[in-house]
C-alpha cells in the first residue's frame, strides 16, 4: 500500500501526546553520544521500502509534496510513485543508505555526491544543485540494476547568518566526531574544551576507557553559536584527547585557540539537591534528530553522590537527556548572563526523546566537576605555549605549580611524589631545555639530585648528581642555566663555587672549582646569555660576577656593586636570582636579612645598571628567596616573604612593572621557602 503523507509524518517524530508521569530512572542509563544511527529505522523502512542506516542528521526523509533538496527514484519503492525524498537544511550533510534498484537523483538547491554500486562495482556521482541525473536502469542503452549506498551534501545556496548568542552561554559547543557522531562540548580555557569521555569510546558500556592523543576520527567544534550554521563564534580541530582516568570526562584541546569567548567559570562548590540548573546542548528532541539549534533546557538537581547528581526536567512533558547531549554543560545561574559549571552530562534514560520508545520521564546523569580542579589544571598546564614553572621548597618537601596562559596558577604537586622520595628537601634550582623542566635539588641530608619534568606532566626518578659528577661536602645551595641542550650547574659548597654540566646524551662533567680566589661563597645564580653563562656569586656578603664563554674559560670575578658605581649602600646579600631579557642579564637580590630588594642589569657592552630598590615594586616585604626568569620577552620575578605569601610580578619590555600578585599556595604543606622559576614552551 501506498504511503501517505500522515503515516511517514509518525515515522519521522511529529510530536504526539506522551506520557508525563515521574518514576524511577532504571539502574543502567544509556550513555548520551549521538552514534548517527537513523532514528526509527525500521518503521522507516517498513513504509518506505529505503533502509536508512546511518548519518549526521543533516539529511533526513521528508514527504515529497512538502519542502525537499533531494529526491531519489528506485524501483522497489513502497511509496506508491517510486519516490522518496529528504530534507537537507545544513550546508554539508551526510547519509548511509541502501535503496535498491535507485535509478535517479534530482536536487534542489543542494550540490550532491551520490554513491552507487552498479553490478557490484561502487562509484561516486556528482548531481550539481538544481539539476538530475539517471543511471543504472535508467540509461535505456545499458540497463542495470543499482543500489544507492549514500548521499553526501556538499554545498548548500543560503549563506548562514551572524552569531548573536546574548544568553551568556557561549562556552557550550558541538563535537563532531567523523562522519556521524555527534556530543556537546563546554570551554573551560582558551585551548581545552570538556566533554563526555563515552563520546570518544566505541562501546562504552564495555569498556569506557581512552587512550590519551589525538582522536581516532577527526574532531571538530563549533562555539559560541546558538545555531550551528550561523558565521561568528569560533570553530577548531580537536587535535588531542586528555581522558579522565576514572570518569566520563574527557578534555580536548583545541588546534586555534578560542580567544574570543569567555570560557565556562568551574563552580567550586558541589551541588544541592533540588537546585535548577540549565543544560544548554545540541543533542536529539522530540522532533529533531541532530537540530542546527542549541536548546537549553531546564533542570532540577536530583540526588547528589559523590561524584555525580541526577536531573529531572522542571518541565514533565519535555524530553529529558538525549543521544548528543553528552558533554553539555549543567549550569548554575549566579548572575545575569553568569554562571557556574557544576557538571558534565553524561547518561540518560532517553524519554521522550526522538526514536526511543520510553515515553515515561526518566532521569539523566551528570558527572561533577566542582572536585576536579586540579585535573583541570593539570591538563591546561599542558597547553601550547610558554609556561613559568615555579618550585617552593616548603616543609620537608618541594612542591611544583604551572602558571597557565590566564595568568592563574595550578595547585603545588609534591615532587617527591612524581619523582621519588628523597626523604625531604631544602633547596632546588630549574631549568626549562627543550619543552622539559630539569630540576636540581639539594635533600635534607646534603645530596645533590636531578631529575626531569616532561611536558606531559610525568617526572623521571631522581638520579644522584655526586654518583656521576664527583661528591662535594657542606653543599648550601645550587643554580642551574641551560646552554642549547646542555645543562649547567653551578654547586656552592665548603664557601666554594663548583661547576658541572650534563651534556645532552645524559653524560656529566666532574665537578670543578671555579671560585678563583673568592671565599665564603653563600649563594649563586646563572642565566645565559648569547651562548655565555652570566653567572653571579655572593661571597662574603656581596655579590661578584664572571662570564663563562663559550671555550670553558672564565672571566675574573668582578664586584658589581663597584661596576654598578652604586651610590647608596647595599647591605649583605642573603639571595640572589638571575634571568635573560634579550642579550642582558637581569640580576634580582635580597639584602638586609630579605628586608631590602633591588634589581640591576648586566648590558651586551659590559656595563651594568645601578641597583634599583623594589620597594616601589614589591612593596615592604621581608623575603626568604627571590626567583627570576625570562618567560616569552618579558622578566617574572616572584619572592617568598616571610609572612607566608608567594608575590609574583612582571618586568615587560618598556621597563615597567606590574602590581604584584598572590599565588595561592593550594597544595603547600607549610609556608614558603626558597624559591625557582624557569619557563617552558609546550609545542
Amino acid at each position: 500500500m501506498p504511503v501517505t503523507t500522515a503515516a511517514l509524518a509518525v515515522a519521522l517524530g511529529t510530536p504526539t501526546t506522551l506520557a508525563s508521569a515521574a518514576g524511577d530512572p532504571p539502574a543502567d542509563l544509556g550513555y548520551a553520544v549521538e552514534d548517527g544511527l537513523y532514528p526509527d529505522r525500521a518503521n522507516v523502512l517498513a513504509l518506505t521500502g529505503a533502509d536508512l542506516i546511518e548519518g549526521d542528521g543533516n539529511i533526513t526523509v521528508t514527504p515529497c509534496d512538502g519542502p525537499y533538496q533531494i529526491k531519489v527514484w528506485a524501483v522497489k519503492l513502497k511509496t506508491g510513485d517510486s519516490r522518496i525524498c529528504f530534507a537537507a537544511p545544513g550546508r554539508t550533510g551526510y547519509l548511509k543508505v541502501n535503496i535498491p534498484r535507485a535509478y535517479r537523483i534530482e536536487t534542489e538547491g543542494r550540490d550532491v555526491k551520490a554513491g552507487v554500486s552498479i553490478s557490484g562495482t561502487t562509484e561516486e556521482l556528482t548531481i550539481a544543485r538544481d539539476t538530475s541525473m539517471g543511471f543504472g536502469e535508467a540509461d535505456l542503452s545499458d540497463p542495470k540494476q543499482a543500489v544507492l549506498l549514500q548521499l553526501r551534501v556538499t554545498g548548500a545556496s543560503t549563506p548562514p547568518g551572524v552569531s548573536a548568542d546574548i544568553t551568556g552561554l557561549s562556552f557550550s559547543g558541538r563535537l563532531n566526531i567523523g562522519d556521524i557522531k555527534h556530543c556537546s562540548a563546554t570551554l573551560i580555557d582558551p585551548q581545552w574544551v570538556l566533554s563526555a569521555k563515552s563520546c570518544f569510546t566505541d562501546q562504552p558500556f564495555e569498556s569506557n576507557t581512552l587512550l590519551a592523543g589525538p582522536p581516532k576520527d577527526k574532531t571538530t567544534v563549533a562555539l559560541g553559536r546558538p545555531a550551528i550554521n550561523l558565521m561568528g563564534g569560533h570553530a577548531s580541530d580537536i587535535v588531542e584527547l586528555v581522558p579522565h582516568p576514572d570518569h566520563d570526562l574527557v578534555m580536548g584541546r583545541l588546534a586555534t585557540p578560542a580567544t574570543n569567548i569567555a570560557p565556562a567559570v568551574l563552580s567550586t562548590t558541589g551541588p544541592v539537591a533540588g537546585q535548577k540548573l540549565t543544560v544548554p546542548a545540541f543533542g536529539r528532541t522530540q522532533t529533531e534528530w541532530v537540530p542546527t539549534s542549541r536548546h537549553d533546557g531546564a533542570f532540577t538537581t536530583g540526588t547528589v553522590e559523590a561524584s555525580g547528581f541526577s536531573l529531572t526536567p522542571q518541565n514533565p512533558n519535555e524530553t529529558t537527556v538525549c543521544q548528543g547531549d553528552a558533554g553539555a554543560p549543567a549550569v548554575r545561574q549566579v548572575d545575569y548572563r553568569t554562571f557556574a559549571l557544576v557538571g558534565i552530562v553524561s547518561r540518560s534514560t532517553f524519554a521522550n526523546c526522538l526514536g526511543s520508545s520510553i515515553e515515561t520521564l526518566g532521569g539523566a546523569h551528570s558527572t561533577r566537576v566542582d572536585d576536579l580542579h586540579s585535573w583541570f589544571q593539570f591538563v591546561r598546564a599542558q597547553s601550547t605555549g610558554w609556561k613559568t614553572q615555579a618550585l617552593v621548597q616548603s616543609g620537608s618537601g618541594l612542591y611544583q605549580a604551572t602558571r597557565l596562559n590566564d595568568a592563574s596558577w595550578t595547585g603545588f604537586q609534591d615532587v617527591q611524589n612524581k619523582a621519588s622520595s628523597l626523604n625531604g628537601i631544602r633547596a632546588s634550582s630549574a631549568t626549562g631545555m627543550n619543552g622539559d623542566t630539569h630540576v636540581v635539588a639539594i635533600s635534607n641530608n646534603a645530596g645533590l639530585y636531578h631529575t626531569i619534568r616532561k611536558q606531559d606532566g610525568t617526572w623521571s626518578p631522581f638520579g644522584n648528581v655526586f654518583d656521576v659528577a664527583g661528591e662535594l661536602g657542606n653543599l648550601t645551595s645550587v643554580t642551574t642555566a641551560g646552554i642549547g641542550f646542555d645543562l649547567h650547574i653551578l654547586a656552592v659548597a665548603d664557601g666554594k663555587a663548583f661547576h658541572a654540566v650534563r651534556k645532552q646524551d645524559g653524560n656529566w662533567t666532574r665537578f670543578r672549582d671555579i671560585s678563583n680566589g673568592r671565599t665564603n661563597i653563600t649563594a649563586a645564580a646563572m642565566t645565559a646569555v648569547s651562548g655565555e653563562l652570566q653567572t653571579g656569586i655572593v661571597s662574603n656578603g656581596k655579590l661578584y660576577h664572571s662570564v663563562r664563554k663559550a671555550n670553558d674559560t672564565w672571566t675574573a670575578w668582578g664586584d658589581v656593586s663597584g661596576q654598578a658605581n652604586q651610590a647608596s649602600p647595599i647591605g649583605p646579600i642573603t639571595s640572589v636570582s638571575a634571568a635573560t631579557g634579550s642579550d642582558e642579564a637581569h640580576f634580582v637580590i635580597a639584602t638586609d636579612n630579605g628586608t631590602r630588594q633591588y634589581h640591576t642589569i648586566r648590558s651586551a657592552n659590559g656595563s651594568w645598571a645601578p641597583f634599583g630598590d623594589l620597594k616601589s615594586v614589591l612593596g615592604t616585604v621581608s623575603a626568604k628567596s627571590v626567583a627570576a626568569t625570562h618567560v616569552n620577552g618579558e622578566v617574572q620575578v616572584a619572592v617568598t616573604t616571610s609572612d607566608n605569601k608567594l608575590l609574583h610580578t612582571i618586568r615587560h619590555t618598556d621597563r615597567t612593572w606590574d602590581t604584584p600578585v598572590p599565588v595561592a599556595l593550594q597544595g603547600l604543606p607549610a609556608g614558603p621557602g626558597q624559591l625557582t622559576m624557569t619557563a617552558t614552551w609546550n609545542g
